[in-house]
């Protein structure tokens, strides 16, 4: 096979996939405190297993909790409330990992006043930010959504399995993954 002729490769994991769940549940978190106060500071981390969800990290934000680490009245039931719902709308409901039932965990506590110095440290506080990370990715011309082929295609598959589970197909389940691989020649997708 030439340098010109390869096979590439792209998976996608779908909206029940572990990684999914917990990315899910602290975008969730980060929403429900950002609605409180919109300079909220939220560093969450979420673990999910076998009927249990742990969130940890550091927070900082008016009507969430002080200094002390005193939560806001009712804020720890709302977020309660708001990961069970997200575990709902993916559609864990059987044994093991139901949304009604899992051990839920809270240990976010109060930003620590080192990391809270050196984020607002800068003068215009909308470029304050931690050790948090963004990834990005690069557009392609294969396809209209601007993404390499095969991760479109492999981001199809699991969309049309989401619609027919949400549908009510039950032998589907939350949980899974999409893998597709194209042979290309000369920097041109040609066959699977």
């Amino acid at each position: 096979m030439s340098r010109s002729s390869f096979y590439f490769t792209s998976e996608s994991v779908s909206e029940g996939h572990p990684d999914k769940v917990a990315d899910r549940i602290s975008d969730t978190i980060v929403d429900l405190f950002l609605a409180k106060d919109p300079y909220a500071r939220v560093a969450c981390e979420t673990l999910t297993t076998t009927n249990l969800v742990v969130i940890a990290g550091e927070i900082r934000g008016a009507g969430i909790m002080d200094t002390d680490g005193n939560w806001a009245p009712g804020v720890q039931e709302e977020i309660e409330a708001a990961v069970r719902a997200a575990v709902k709308d993916i559609g864990y409901e059987q044994d093991g990992f139901h949304w009604e039932t899992f051990e839920f965990q809270n240990h976010l506590h109060p930003q620590s006043a080192d990391i809270a110095v050196g984020v607002d440290a800068a003068g215009n506080k909308d470029e304050g930010a931690g050790d948090q990370g963004i990834m990005f990715g690069y557009a392609s011309n294969e396809t209209p959504e601007l993404m390499p082929a095969t991760l479109a295609y492999s981001h199809n598959i699991l969309k049309r399995l989401a619609e027919l589970r949400h549908g009510g197909e039950k032998r589907l389940e939350p949980d899974a993954k999409s893998q597709v691989t194209l042979f290309y020649e000369n920097g041109k997708p040609v066959r699977a």
